[in-house]
């Protein structure tokens, strides 16, 4: 082996299994385990990296990490048993978590941390095992996803100034401004180091408590305000002595760190950040508004500011400190959320005061200017003793000096620290804020005193804390040493409220003391508090409870008030809460007065921690009540109360608070037991004692007393909860002894109720019974017989409850399936499935198949999932057996026992659990090794059972078609060789049957759609199916020819089937439109109406997705078609419509189908069913009502049609060749129809990006066979343009522009490309003479508009156009386009005039487009005439369209002379005098052709007539003929036409043109035969015209 470096040998062990020799590693489970974990996390991690989940990649980065240096730790063996375990439990921790959040299975383990193996463990125990994990799981998710430690120490490295000064840096973290955190005090000195030197680059600090509700807000920021200590301008250069140690502001520098605390960054603890600095830059800047406008607009900072790092970390503090010693130690200081953390754990005290100094508003009085004011803030007892003032990072002081603002009448400073205050001392506290005017200079400022001061209490008298939020204080004026002292404000009112202020005003004013304090009305202060303290209360009615002892009379009062108290209080104070309660309780040990007020107080609370609000709380209320709950006989009273309720409930009387007791059951006893645990030594008392009470409350006469029976049935009113199962678990535990259990039992499966809720408590009758009394002695001794009874009646009990329950019930979870499964494995290792009956079996197969649909269990319970197949297969297999034993002779034969049978086995087989190609190759190999395919044993159990029915198989065709088909549907190759032949058994029963197997047929087309739409089927099951059934047919010669054609039909559902299915997720709404098309035109095909119709209504929708609204009425269309005009009643397979008559569904679909149409301008069509409705109402219903409405709606589309302008649509023809193509588009070309104004480039590029990697054809021509038969995908477009197909209504009729434009791009099948080639020799002044046209036809399946906005083109064929015969075709054109242009700007004098100038100006201007006069050089000379006296009817056809050009251009300049303004007059007259030019040069040459117009009104009149008809005056060669302007197709809408005998003869003329065989006045190929007879016609006319005008 080759290098041998990579190669280890490694022990193994040997199994023998069977005749098998087993090789597995020799390495200990868990290293085993991690290697596995990390490969299938590994092929995972790479998948989230294809799909650039960048945040899960990492996540999982981060795991995959951990587990291999712990799979190294664990494979050196050199750990420490302790660490060993201590390891252990972490990387099974990790490896849950890990398969958690990748939405993976969990993995069940027992106590030591092993994998538990579902073969060595109870039903019941594994269900109780899963349990646990999915808890810890939870639990372990809900601990990540709450971020204590949120901000790494926030390690300030360095910091950059242009100068250095004596600094104070305030840091915390805001949200939105809205300060989230204590300050973290930074002192920084004058040479740039900080104060205290021992601090260099440790300056730690870790912002704790941020919970889920901190960290969902928009935005967060790290904030750093920088107060500088100093004189108080750095610019002043007095000789003075200037005063030092003032605090101003220097400045700002913020970070906005949302991406980091979110985990949307990486944050490496090495990687360091820079947050520039910016100053205040005028004196009057306040820090906070400061703030506000850096994070709206990033300045410069110039290059000042702090490197800092930090970290996310996760976790309370002590975790952090154990997890994170290397960042967090000792010297790190903690700086704690402003507020309470989500969870306030018992024994967290708390008392800390947040103040914040808002604002003031101090008048200058006798000063120049205005006040420098500084705030000094002292917190002081009664005797005015100074107390601490504490803040983050900083030592304890004694004294807060706010910062000074120069000469600022409104100061803002928005400054908040910590009080920290020993709860004892709170009584007696109250905060002083002396107000002082500093100066700059030191002479000035010490004769400076305190021109002001205010004052608040912490405590109010009636003993609660001084309220949340702003306080606008009183300012008392009055000599500097006075109001230092404390007697002399004490009394006073501190806060503006209206009373307080009168009050004070009035004493001021009555007070004869000398230097008394007066009330300032022209100052003013505000702060802000926020009290964290778990020990003072806000509320009144809360601290009355907390000190009930001080008022013992008031005590009932304050525990009825309990209940009105905000739940967010009560919470806040649990632990103090519940320890009042139960002092109560136990102080009063002797009465009861208030034990009913101490328990409801109880529910209350419990309620409270039930709402999901709370829910947090759940584990608080636990930890107290195993580590802090003292009341040793709290059981007594608990249970005395909880007796006297149900007493009162079970005799039928009111008593309202017994609901919330049921639901707080769970913690109620909990208290009970816990109190009865409290003192080990008073254990065996308590016990005795207690027992007897349970005895006493729920047994009388060993049975089940009313308030037992009460609480077992009371509920089945109520939704049942955990906290139940707990309490009834409580109850039966007590009945030890044989004979009460017994009578316990006998009451709860006989006489309970049989409702949804009782099925818990028979449930876990069963599962606590077997697992506790009976399961260790099943087959011993009488036991035997008990077992048989219990299981029986529980079994069957549990059975019909749970198959009357919904899918969605509530209750529907793992109680009674657990139950069920235990129960199923007594009968299994016993004899009683001999025993059973028809009714039990069908009732357990109706259950099996609910709880196989259910999914009782999570989807990640899988070894739960599969111990539950397990079992249900062996049962369902024993139970096959009794029915071939006791129902399978036709006198016991029961049809729907086996039909039960046949369901429940397919269910089984088709569950999601088991299909095991949707899983990971671990996975799967995983179920394989240990449970085997259980798909391959049941299907051929299916196979045996169906062979043995024998004659009864006609009972179950065709109703077991279906399922049969959706087990072979399985991706299981020998699964679908074994039951496929069953189709065969089942076509050759029919058959023998009727005759036929058009039911079974029928059957396996409806159910093969909907199977393979869902999934199901695949090109090996088509090829196995046919060849299987075929092969059957073969020894059949009387079906071979049926059977041949069935697979026929069958395969070619199959093919438009997985052609569907594969492009429904397909972004191309063109291929889902393609697909749905070709099924629904199957469905036609072979006569399946319900079928054809589901898809319409598909490809419906699917058009009004892209708002397709004309292709949408053509789809309803053909649903109006299957319905006639009578009261039929709609067929069955109308489901949607089944109550309505076949007129009432046919009239409603017309109604829509005319919305459609008419939002897809398509009212010609709209016009036609109005026409049908409006019979129907004039005719046969008699509804003249409607009728006006339809022709209303008539008349409106006729309106539109002639005033609403309509856009051509393009059409495109689109080649799709190649091998890479599906069959439905493979070397195909299909016409599209584009949409309004939709330019080719445009349509093409969103072809191509529903083809992205196809290659694009720039030619036109059609592609070889090396592109065709390529493996690449090629696609090739290029415009086309509709032929032109005249109804034969309008033909010989002088029709208007508007309707017969929309037959150009409407109705038509013909499509035309043209593309120039060039024969012969080149003239390179002209062009035009050897220029041919390759014209090449497609014709299409279907006109369009119609179903789709495409169709295939079936046929293409290729002609050529001569150069003449281009020409020709180019001049008709020309005109067409005049005449058009002419009649618009005849009927509409809004249009703009710029399209008609540029039209005629490009004709009549040779300098621009040179005219015609290249095709006079090309064709009318000698030389042409010579070689080609074939085209001599062309070219006469040339000059008078030449000829017939002049008097249309006449007419259009004579407009244009009418609409132009004075800005474009000089240019309308050189257009006149190239057209007098023009004019001149064409009538010497062709003749002369005149217009004679006179209208039928004045001469205001605009729409002409012509009252006489056209005469032409032409000289060829010196011969005077007379001749007549050929109104050809497409001339013969001129809006300038004659009438009366001149329409008589132009409709001859048009049948004459008609009869020559010119499609739209466009020669296909050279027909001079055509020509000449179709002239010589025309000479005919022309002399009878011109005989009948002389």
């Amino acid at each position: 082996m080759f290098p041998a470096s990579f190669v280890h040998v490694k022990e193994v062990i040997i199994e023998k299994r069977g005749g098998q020799e087993v090789v597995t590693s020799a390495e200990m489970p868990l290293v085993k385990e991690v290697t596995t974990t990390l490969r299938e996390w590994g092929s995972i991690w790479k998948q989230l990296y294809v799909a650039n989940q960048k945040e899960r990649v990492s996540q999982v980065q981060r795991l995959m990490w951990d587990l291999m240096e712990w799979r190294s730790q664990l494979l050196s063996g050199t750990l420490p048993s302790d660490e060993f375990k201590e390891l252990k439990q972490k990387v099974t921790s990790k490896i849950d978590y890990g398969n958690k959040i990748l939405e993976l299975d969990l993995v069940v383990r027992d106590e030591n941390g092993n994998i538990l193996d579902p073969d060595k463990a109870s039903v019941i125990s594994l269900f109780r095992a899963h349990e646990d994990a999915s808890a810890k799981v939870a639990e372990r998710i809900k601990e990540e996803q709450k971020y204590q430690g949120v901000i790494r120490q926030c390690c300030i490295n360095k910091m950059l100034f242009r100068k250095c000064y004596w600094l104070g840096l305030l840091l915390s973290c805001v949200s939105s401004f809205c300060l989230s955190s204590e300050n973290y005090l930074v002192r920084w000195g004058s040479k740039g180091f900080p104060k205290e030197i021992d601090m260099l680059n440790n300056l730690k600090v870790v912002f704790t408590d941020l919970g889920n509700k901190d960290l969902s807000r928009e935005k967060i920021y790290l904030i750093c305000q920088i107060v500088r200590e100093g004189r108080m301008d750095l610019r002043d250069t007095s000789t003075k002595k200037l005063t030092q140690g003032l605090r101003r502001p220097f400045g700002v520098a913020v970070m906005d760190i949302t991406d980091i605390i979110k985990g949307k960054i990486e944050c490496d603890e090495e990687k360091q950040y820079f947050i520039p600095f910016h100053p205040v830059l005028a004196e009057n800047d306040f820090l906070h508004t400061l703030l506000n406008k850096v994070t709206a607009s990033r300045g410069d900072s110039g290059g000042q500011g702090l490197w800092v790092t930090m970290k996310a970390l996760v976790g309370d503090m002590v975790q952090i400190r154990k997890e994170y010693p290397h960042l967090v130690d000792r010297s790190t200081v903690v700086a704690r959320k402003l507020g309470f953390p989500e969870i306030i754990m018992p024994g967290d005290v708390r008392n800390d005061i947040y103040l914040t100094l808002v604002a003031g508003d101090f008048d200058k009085y006798n000063k120049t200017t205005q006040k420098n004011v500084e705030v000094i803030m002292w917190v002081c007892d009664e005797e005015g003793k100074c107390s601490i003032c504490l803040g983050a990072g900083d030592r304890p002081v004694s004294e807060y000096k706010s910062v000074i603002y120069y000469q600022v009448k409104q100061p803002r400073w928005m400054e908040t620290f910590k009080v920290a205050i020993p709860l004892e001392e709170m009584q007696r506290i109250h905060l002083r804020f002396m107000f002082r005017h500093r100066s700059s200079q030191e002479s000035k400022d010490k004769g400076e005193k305190n021109f002001a001061m205010a004052f608040v209490r912490l405590m109010k008298e009636d003993g609660t804390v001084l309220q949340d939020g702003l306080h606008d204080l009183v300012v008392f004026k009055g000599d500097s040493k006075r109001m230092e002292d404390v007697t002399s404000y004490l009394s006073l009112p501190s806060t503006r409220t209206q009373g307080d202020i009168h009050k004070g005003t009035g004493l001021m004013r009555s007070s004869s003391s000398v230097g008394a304090l007066s009330v300032s009305s022209r100052d003013s202060f505000t702060i802000s508090t926020l009290v964290c303290s778990t020990k003072l209360t806000q509320n009144v009615g809360l601290l009355g409870l907390l000190k009930w002892r001080t008022r013992p009379d008031s005590l009932k009062e304050n525990l009825e008030k309990l209940k009105l108290i905000d739940g967010e209080e009560v919470v806040k104070f649990l632990q103090d809460t519940l320890d009042a309660l139960f002092n109560i309780m136990m102080e009063h040990s002797q009465t009861d007065d208030y034990d009913i007020l101490v328990f409801d107080a109880l529910i209350y609370i419990i309620g409270l921690i039930a709402d999901r609000k709370f829910q947090h709380f759940n584990t608080v209320l636990e930890a107290y009540i195993k580590q802090h709950f003292s009341a040793t006989l709290a059981y007594k009273k608990l249970m005395s109360v909880l007796k006297t309720y149900l007493d009162i409930s079970s005799r039928g009387e009111q008593c309202e608070p017994i609901l919330r007791t049921l639901k707080a059951l769970e913690y109620i006893f909990k208290f009970i037991v816990r109190s009865q645990n409290v003192k080990p030594a008073l254990l065996t008392v308590r016990k005795l004692s207690m027992t007897q009470a349970y005895r006493h409350t729920f047994t009388r006469n060993h049975s089940p007393s009313p308030p037992l029976t009460h609480i077992l049935t009371v509920t089945h009113k109520e939704k049942l909860t955990q906290s139940h199962k707990c309490s009834y678990k409580q109850i039966w535990t007590t009945h030890s002894d044989a004979c009460t259990l017994k009578t316990f039992l006998s009451f709860c499966i006989i006489k309970l109720p049989r409702s949804h809720t009782s099925v818990f408590v028979r449930s876990d009758l069963v599962r606590y019974v077997m697992h506790n009394h009976l399961v260790t002695d099943v087959f011993q001794g009488d036991t035997f017989k008990h077992v048989e009874d219990v299981v029986i009646a529980l079994l069957r009990t549990i059975n019909q409850t749970v198959i009357t329950m919904g899918r969605e019930h509530p209750l529907i979870v793992s109680f009674p399936a657990s139950a069920c499964l235990l129960l199923l494995r007594l009968v299994l290792l016993s004899s009683l499935h001999r025993l059973l009956s028809s009714d039990f079996l069908m009732e357990t197969f109706l259950l099996f198949k609910d709880l196989i649909g259910k999914h009782v269990y999570p989807s990640d319970w899988m070894t739960m999932i599969m111990v539950q197949n397990r079992v249900f297969l062996r049962a369902i297999n024993t139970y096959a057996d009794t029915m071939n034993l006791k129902f399978l002779d036709n006198n016991n034969f029961e049809v729907q026992l086996w039909n039960n049978y046949f369901h429940l086995a397919v269910a089984f087989i088709t569950q999601e659990s088991l299909q095991l190609q949707h899983f990971s190759p671990t996975k799967r190999n995983k179920i394989l090794t240990k449970y085997g395919d259980m798909r391959r044993l049941i299907g051929f159990a299916i196979r045996d059972m169906w062979y043995k029915l024998g004659s009864n198989k006609i009972c179950f065709i065709p109703g077991m078609v279906g399922p049969m088909l959706e087990m072979t549907l399985i991706p299981e190759e020998e699964l679908r060789r074994a039951t496929i032949p069953i189709f065969f058994d089942m076509m050759q029963c029919e058959h023998s049957h009727s005759g036929n197997f058009k039911k079974f047929e029928n059957e396996i087309i409806l159910k093969l759609d909907h199977e393979v739409e869902g999934g199901g089927g695949d090109e090996q099951y088509m090829d196995l199916l046919q060849g299987i059934l075929l092969e059957c047919a073969s020894q059949h010669a009387q079906l071979v020819l049926q059977v041949q054609h069935f697979v026929t039909l069958v395969k070619g559902l199959l093919e438009r089937l997985l052609d569907y299915r594969a492009v429904m997720s397909d972004e191309s709404r063109n291929n889902r439109m393609s697909c749905t098309v070709n099924l629904l035109n199957f469905y036609k095909d072979i006569n399946r109406e319900g079928m054809y119709i589901r898809y319409l209504y598909k490809l419906r929708d699917l058009h009004l997705d892209t708002e397709n609204y004309t292709e949408a009425a053509y789809t309803l269309l053909l649903h109006s078609r299957l319905l006639k005009w009578s009261e039929e009643q709609c067929l069955p397979q109308m489901d949607f419509h089944s109550s309505q008559t076949q007129r009432q569904l046919k009239e409603s679909l017309y109604n829509t189908i005319i919305g459609y149409f008419d939002k897809g301008k398509m009212w010609e069509e709209a016009i036609g069913l109005c026409k049908e409705l409006a019979e129907q109402y004039e005719m046969e219903v008699f509804d003249y009502e409607l009728l006006s409405q339809s022709l209303k709606q008539q008349a409106k589309f006729y309106e539109n049609i002639m005033k609403i302008l309509r856009p051509k649509p393009d059409y495109f023809a689109v080649g799709y060749y190649g091998c890479g193509y599906p069959p439905f588009l493979r070397n195909k070309v299909f016409i599209h129809r584009g949409k309004e104004y939709e330019r080719r480039e445009d349509f093409q590029s969103q072809l191509m990006s529903q083809f992205p990697s196809a290659v694009r054809l720039n030619t036109t021509t059609m592609p070889g066979p090396d592109i065709r038969n390529s493996p690449i995908q090629y696609i090739q477009c290029f415009t086309v343009q509709p032929v032109l197909e005249i109804p034969p209504r309008l033909k010989n009729k002088p029709v208007p522009d508007q309707i017969i434009n929309f037959y150009k791009s409407n109705y038509v099948q013909r499509f035309h490309y043209s593309r120039p080639v060039r024969k012969g020799s080149v003239d390179p002044d002209n062009e035009f003479a050897s220029m041919w046209i390759e014209r090449t036809t497609f014709y299409t399946a279907y006109k369009l508009p119609g179903i789709l906005r495409w169709f295939e083109a079936i046929s293409m064929t290729h002609t050529t156009i001569s150069p003449l015969e281009n020409a020709i075709e180019t001049m008709e054109t020309t005109n067409e386009k005049i005449l058009t242009m002419i009649n618009q700007y005849q009927g509409d004098d809004t249009l703009p005039i710029n399209p008609l100038s540029m039209l005629l100006n490009g004709i009549v201007d040779p300098a621009v487009m040179g005219g015609f006069a290249k095709y006079e050089k090309a064709f009318f000379t000698e030389e042409y005439i010579l070689q080609h006296p074939e085209d001599k009817d062309k070219l006469f056809r040339l000059k008078d369209l030449i000829a017939w050009q002049i008097p249309l251009l006449g007419a259009g300049v004579t407009i244009h002379g009418k609409r132009v303004m004075d800005d474009l007059k000089p240019f309308h007259e050189r257009m006149e005098e190239c057209f007098k030019q023009l004019k001149k040069k064409v009538e010497k040459e062709y003749g002369v052709r005149e217009l004679v117009r006179e209208g039928n009104g004045g001469s205001g009149d605009r729409r002409r007539r012509w009252n006489k008809p056209l005469k032409a005056v032409q000289l060829l060669n010196g011969t005077s003929y007379h001749s007549i302007y050929l109104f050809s197709s497409e001339y013969r809408h001129f809006s300038l036409r004659p009438r009366s005998m001149l329409r008589s003869y132009r409709q001859s003329i048009i049948s004459i043109s008609s009869l020559g065989g010119s499609e739209c006045g466009t020669p296909t190929k050279s027909h001079p035969e055509r020509y000449l007879s179709f002239w010589q016609a025309l000479m005919i006319y022309n002399y009878i015209f011109i005989y009948s005008v002389m």
